[in-house]
């Protein structure tokens, strides 16, 4: 399922991406340091601050868009801390992606819980995704594709990976709101 020539050391249930004998790093948002922190931030900051959201409303969206989703393989961009294991059936075929070690961690721990036996995490970025053409029926990016330096270059990774009539889910934050009434 990886492209040809990846080659990858797997430690602890995270897949590391390796080029010329080294582990490929990244320096994430907010840093590893912080990431048992994640869930808190956006709940208690981002979604109700920035986004002038609601994280409830937002995860009812995703209990509903994601409630007949079975038997399918997976990828999902920028994992997290894993909050997806929430919403989606354990009987799919899950790949996670992100570019934060500490977050793919705190989703290993949480996929495991929720007994997802077909789970793979890998450390890398979404603008060189690191599995064959045609590999996914479904790609999914909650709340991060904003976040990718390169938009136009995840796009064309994604339609790479995904399967021939495969689906892209995306949602995306949009913190400036239309203050006016306008119809």
């Amino acid at each position: 399922m990886l492209k040809k020539g990846t080659e990858v050391r797997t430690k602890k249930g995270i897949s590391y991406i390796v080029s010329n004998g080294k582990i490929i790093s990244y320096t994430p948002w907010l840093g590893d340091l912080f990431s048992f922190l994640y869930d808190s931030i956006m709940k208690k900051s981002v979604f109700p601050k920035k986004f002038e959201a609601s994280l409830d409303t937002h995860n009812q969206f995703l209990i509903n868009e994601f409630k007949e989703l079975r038997n399918k393989n997976i990828l999902e961009l920028a994992t997290g801390s894993g909050n997806l294991s929430d919403f989606l059936s354990n009987d799919i075929k899950y790949s996670g992606i992100d570019i934060s070690n500490g977050l793919l961690k705190i989703a290993n721990k949480r996929f495991r819980r929720k007994n997802f036996n077909d789970l793979r995490l890998y450390l890398c970025s979404a603008d060189n995704i690191p599995f064959e053409d045609n590999s996914f029926d479904i790609c999914i990016c909650n709340l991060s594709l904003n976040f990718f330096n390169d938009v136009k270059t995840v796009i064309n990774e994604i339609k790479r990976v995904l399967k021939n009539n495969g689906t892209f889910i995306c949602s995306v934050p949009v913190p400036e709101r239309n203050k006016k009434k306008v119809l």
